[in-house]
C-alpha cells in the first residue's frame, strides 16, 4: 500500500475552546499533499461505522471533552486494534471523553490540570528516545501556553516531557516530570499524542508543528 491509497479521518467537535476547526484545519492541507485522501466528520457517529472505518488508515481526533456512546467507542477500539492509526493534540485526544474509561485505556493518558494556566515551559525531548522518527533532529523548545499535567501509564513510548514546578502558590513541593508527547501500540494500531498546542500560535511552532505531523504519518497504518 502507498500512501495516495490511504484514508484520514478528522473528527472534529465538542468544547469549542480549543478550535477544533480551525485547529484540524492546520493540517488537511499536509495530510492532502502526503497523498492521503481526507474525510471530515463533526459527528463521534463516524466511529460506529464499522465497515466504514476499517477502510480508514489515520484517525485525527480534535473532540474535546463531550461523550462517546459506547456502539462508537467499540467502533473506534476495533479499528485502532485491527491497524488504524489514532492521533491527536491536546485536549483533543487527551481531555476527550473523561468519563470513557475505555477510551483513556487506549490513548494511555487522561488530562489533570494545567497548573497557573499559561505558563512559560520547555518542552523536553528525552535523551533516549531522540532517534525516535517523531522528533529526531529535534532540540528541546519554550511555549508560552498551557502545561499539562498528565495522569499517564507505563505501556506508553515517552519521546518528550516536561518539568511542572513547584513554589509558594501551589500545593506541591516537588517537580512533576510530566508526559509531553508519547506513542502508544495497541493491538496492530499505532496512537499518537502531543499534549502541547492549545494555542493555534502553538500548532504553528515549528518544532511542534514538526513533531505532529511526523506523529500523523508515524501513526498511519503503513
Amino acid at each position: 500500500m502507498t500512501a495516495k491509497d490511504r484514508r484520514a479521518l478528522v473528527v472534529r467537535g465538542g468544547w469549542p475552546g480549543h478550535a477544533p476547526v480551525e485547529a484540524s484545519d492546520l493540517f488537511l492541507p499536509f495530510l492532502e499533499d502526503h497523498g492521503f485522501t481526507v474525510d471530515v466528520d463533526d459527528s463521534l457517529e463516524v466511529y460506529a461505522e464499522v465497515d466504514y472505518m476499517a477502510t480508514v488508515d489515520l484517525v485525527v481526533q480534535c473532540w474535546t471533552m463531550g461523550e462517546i456512546l459506547p456502539d462508537e467507542m467499540r467502533g473506534l477500539r476495533r479499528a485502532v486494534a485491527s491497524g488504524t492509526g489514532f492521533a491527536g493534540w491536546h485536549g483533543g485526544v487527551i481531555d476527550s471523553f473523561r468519563m470513557a474509561t475505555d477510551y483513556l485505556q487506549m490513548v494511555g493518558g487522561q488530562f489533570a490540570a494545567h497548573p497557573r494556566d499559561i505558563v512559560r515551559h520547555t518542552v523536553n525531548v528525552v535523551p533516549q528516545r531522540a532517534d525516535h522518527p517523531v522528533v529526531a533532529g529535534l532540540d528541546d523548545f519554550s511555549l508560552s501556553s498551557e502545561q499539562y499535567w498528565m495522569l499517564t501509564d507505563a505501556l506508553s513510548d515517552v519521546l518528550a516531557t516536561t518539568t511542572i514546578a513547584p513554589g509558594p502558590d501551589v500545593d506541591w513541593r516537588e517537580p512533576v516530570v510530566s508526559p509531553a508527547v508519547w506513542t502508544r501500540q495497541w493491538g496492530d494500531g499505532r496512537v499518537f499524542v502531543s499534549t502541547p498546542g492549545h494555542h493555534l500560535a502553538d500548532l504553528e511552532h515549528p518544532s511542534l508543528r514538526a513533531i505532529i505531523e511526523r506523529g500523523l504519518l508515524w501513526a498511519a497504518r503503513a
